[in-house]
């Protein structure tokens, strides 16, 4: 009953909301050149399958590549940061700074810089704009381990990869999992960042940009129906490795 229902809520909330998006267009007589419905949004699926097949891939392959590169360097990162209060103090202005540079200020950079690399610059946008969360989050679990564990595993002559393994990995999974979770959704948007900006490239940000050049509606919702649909996919693979490495966190507050 439990499974069925973390089924049933979430499909009964899109069908509800697309319901209300058909609803709205109806209602206000737009045309699907001012904003395509739902209805419009099968056709267009139709009409450019091949592409979307094609160019749905390209972005997720990148995506999730851009997504790997961020939890290794965001973990290691991490580290560093929870287990050394110097390097913390030295680096989170680095990092906060970072993070408020706009990326979409970075994208045409990044595309000069590299011109006709099209996969390694999606893949760099793409662990450029999630590293941070996993850094932080990392960061936090470790730096806020008691100190009494510490002790007195040190005491018992345990080294500091023991201490890491048996204690502080476990503890910081939750926030790992928790951070992971908003990385996927800002991994999308910086492979699609790219996709937009760059040209000649591949992807469904490309595809989007192109809808948008023939002021083709129906197929600019469409693509964004088509990433959020990988989105969603993303995320609850997400959720499934968190259940299956840190399960216990969750019973524990049930």
């Amino acid at each position: 009953m439990m499974v069925l229902r973390k089924i049933a809520v979430p499909v009964i909330a899109m069908i509800v909301f697309l319901a209300g998006w058909e609803a709205l267009v109806w209602v206000n007589g737009w045309p699907n050149y001012k904003m395509a419905s739902p209805s419009d949004l099968w056709p267009a699926f139709w009409k450019y399958r091949w592409l979307f097949l094609e160019y749905g891939w390209q972005t997720l392959w990148r995506t999730v590549a851009g997504l790997m590169l961020a939890v290794v360097f965001g973990v290691a990162l991490g580290m560093v940061m929870g287990f050394s209060r110097t390097m913390r103090d030295a680096l989170y202005p680095l990092l906060v700074g970072f993070n408020a540079i706009p990326k979409a200020t970075v994208v045409p950079i990044i595309a000069l810089m590299f011109v006709g690399h099209h996969d390694m610059n999606t893949i760099l946008i793409a662990f450029m704009i999630s590293f941070f969360p996993i850094a932080v989050s990392v960061s936090i679990g470790l730096s806020t381990l008691e100190p009494e564990y510490r002790d007195i595993l040190r005491s018992l002559g345990a080294s500091k990869l023991t201490i890491f393994r048996k204690i502080a990995l476990p503890k910081t999974l939750p926030e790992f999992f928790g951070a992971l979770k908003v990385s996927v959704t800002l991994a999308f948007i910086g492979t699609n960042l790219m996709e937009i900006v760059e040209p000649h490239g591949k992807g469904l940000g490309h595809l989007f940009d192109s809808g948008k050049i023939s002021a083709d509606y129906p197929l600019m919702f469409a693509v964004l129906i088509a990433l959020a649909f990988l989105g969603i996919v993303l995320f609850y693979i997400v959720v499934a490795l968190e259940r299956i490495f840190a399960g216990w966190a969750e019973r524990e507050h049930s």
